[in-house]
Order: structure tokens, then sequence, then C-alpha cells
């Protein structure tokens, strides 16, 4: 196999690597801009607040119709207070909050009003984003709901190392893929690279999805009585899981580039097609003249 052979044999990986790390790279795209409709669909998690209510027995109160008509006035008082949105989407960056609202054929569509700076390690704290500090209303949170931000909180720091290790190794990978153009070691080298990362990838992809189906969990069995509701989002799911496929894949075509394709020619100098020597050429393929014996006495 020549030059032009190990070229085809590195295309495939290096162009699954790169669109492993598209996929990385729309992920952290998330929520970085509020007016960019592709990036506010990618997040991990949705918290519905549009129908919160509190519930009259928290405050021990009779559920009544007159007591229920109370609350449920001073419930909207208490959100407009607090400027409590409709909806809140979690990335890896940062939230996004926004209202929904019915167009004219009756279906409900969600805009996005407002995105947060976007940190590292960020976690999603409902407590300080629905300004609940001073109120006394976080007091009412069961156990459960607090345990489980807790770990939220400390998952969530891991997740985002993982992920930026794994954007980090999946760029050197490139990078040193082109190595892999002109040698076997090259190829090697780039395999260990590829495994790092798609080990990385797998862990954020993983650690993502558990955590937040756990929060989503958690919050439609804590706030079930606030008629807050949690649910995942669906587009960042692909891209990440996509990314691990591609990764993945890569990996083993870097595996294959490293054992199987080599940069040299089949045809050595002084040996014709597969390797068989060329008939009357010599060393160095140069034609050889027939020697005459001569009888002797």
């Amino acid at each position: 196999m020549g030059k032009a052979g190990r070229f085809a044999c590195i295309f495939t990986p290096m162009a699954l690597t790169i669109a492993s790390l598209v996929c990385l790279i729309l992920v952290g795209l998330g929520g970085t801009n509020k007016n960019n409709s592709t990036y506010n669909k990618l997040y991990f998690f949705r918290a519905n607040t549009s129908d919160i209510n509190i519930d009259p027995s928290i405050i021990n109160l009779p559920s009544n119709p007159i007591t229920d008509k109370i609350i449920n006035e001073q419930t909207g008082n208490v959100k407009a207070a607090l400027d409590i949105k409709d909806f809140y989407h979690i990335s890896l960056w940062n939230y996004c909050s926004g209202d929904f609202s019915t167009n004219s054929t009756g279906g409900v569509s969600d805009s996005i009003t407002f995105c947060s700076s976007r940190q590292n390690q960020f976690w999603f704290n409902p407590v300080e984003v629905w300004g609940l500090n001073n109120t006394g209303v976080d007091q009412f949170f069961s156990d459960e709901l607090r345990t489980g931000l807790n770990t939220y909180k400390t998952v969530a720091k891991w997740m985002f190392i993982a992920y930026v290790v794994a954007l980090i190794t999946t760029i050197v990978e490139i990078l040193v893929g082109f190595l892999a153009l002109f040698s076997r070691i090259g190829s090697i080298i780039t395999t260990i690279v590829s495994t790092v990362s798609s080990l990385f990838i797998i862990a954020f992809a993983l650690t993502a999805t558990i955590l937040y189906s756990t929060l989503a969990g958690t919050f439609n069995t804590a706030l079930e009585k606030y008629n807050i509701h949690g649910s995942l989002g669906r587009n960042i799911y692909i891209a990440t899981w996509l990314g691990v496929t591609f990764s993945l894949a890569a990996g083993l075509f870097w595996l294959f580039s490293a054992c199987c394709c080599s940069g040299r020619s089949d045809r050595i100098k002084g040996y014709g097609e597969e390797g068989k020597p060329s008939g009357d050429r010599g060393f160095m393929g140069k034609k050889q003249k027939p020697y005459n014996y001569e009888r002797m006495g």
C-alpha cells in the first residue's frame, strides 16, 4: 500500500474524529445565545414552573374553595414579585429562562427571554435562581430535594471536567492524527490519544444522562405538590451520544491504520508484481547478460 492508500486509510478516522468534535462543540454551545433558536434547544434539563402553586397544607391551612382561591391569587403575586418564569433550561455553562405563549392556531411555543452568564462547573440552584434565599420558602423543601441538589452540585462539577478533558483530547487527537499519515508509529500514538478521548466522552455522556434523569425524577417527586415538573431535553443528548459513537468508531479505525495500513509500496526494487523476482533482472533491477560456459579440456 503506497502513500495514497495510506492517506485513504487515515481519512476515515480523521473524519470521524472531526465529527465527534463537532458534536462536543454543539453541546457546549447550548444556552449561549438567547436569540439563537438552535442553541436554545440544546439543554439537558427543563424545570416547568408555569403552573406553580402553593399547597395549603404546608402553611397549615385547610383545603377548601375559599383558601384555594386565596392561595392561587397569592401564588400569582409571589411569582410575579420573584420574577419566576414559566420554564428554565439547564445547559452546560448556564441556564436560560422564558415564558410560554399561545399562537393563533392554539399551539404553545416557548420563548427565551434571559440567559445567565456562563461559568465553569455550573450547576442550577433553584433557591438562588428563584430568589428564595431570604423568603423562608426553601425551608419547606423536603430532605429528598436537599440531598438531590447537593449530589447534583457535586456530580455536575465532575461532569464539566470530563467534558473539558474530552474536548481537549479530541482536538489533540486531530492534530496528532496528521502524524499517522507518515508512519504506523503515528497511528499508534493517535490510537492512544483516541482511547483517552473516548473514555472521557463516554464518562461525560453517561454522567449527564444519569445525573439529569435523576434530577428530573427528584423534581417530579419532591416538588409535585408545588406543581413544578422536570423533564429532559432531547437534542443535546442526541449530539452527546453521536459524539460517543463517532469517537469509538474513530478509535477502531485508528487502530486498524496502525495494524493494517502500511505506507510502503508492495513493489520492491528488483522484484515484480506481488514481490516475485522479475526474471532476468538482478541486483538493483539491472538487466544481466547470460553467462557462457566453455568446456574445459
